[in-house]
């Protein structure tokens, strides 16, 4: 089954919060990735979004993991006085990525569709029909890992 975690999304400050949740969790960060890292012709970043935070992941205990990202500059800025969380599911298999992607933003909104990204990742991003946000996302390279 599919494992369900928590994705936050930060104004250029993610590795400052996660380097504090670190702190009081304890433990070591599970991946930790930033936009120059995916940066290529194909898909080009710009200069002022280079360090920040593309993928951030905490495990927390036994089965937990707090996940984040800095928003891209060109993305606008989080509402921080709103909601900014994500639901994130790591799927086991491409086949239950899309019936979850699928079943779940149905009467929702795609913000991403569902694609084979540069970093071996199948992913993509929606808000449901209650305006929860979600990312789906399975790797081959880490099924059922961060």
């Amino acid at each position: 089954m599919a494992a369900i975690n928590p994705y936050i999304h930060f104004n250029g400050n993610a590795e400052e919060a996660f380097t504090f949740y670190k702190s009081v969790f304890g433990g070591e960060f599970a991946n930790i990735s930033r936009y120059r890292d995916i940066s290529s012709e194909q898909y080009p970043i710009p200069e002022n979004d280079q360090n920040s935070i593309m993928h951030i992941a905490l495990p927390i205990g036994k089965t937990g993991v707090l996940m984040a990202s800095d928003v891209m500059q060109a993305m606008g800025k989080v509402n921080e006085t709103d909601n900014r969380y994500t639901v994130s599911i790591i799927a086991e298999s491409k086949e239950e990525a899309d019936k979850l992607f699928n079943g779940l933003s149905a009467g929702g909104k795609i913000e991403m569709p569902l694609i084979d990204g540069p970093s071996g990742n199948y992913f993509g991003m929606f808000a449901d029909k209650f305006a929860v946000q979600w990312i789906i996302n399975y790797n081959p390279k880490f099924s059922g890992e961060v």
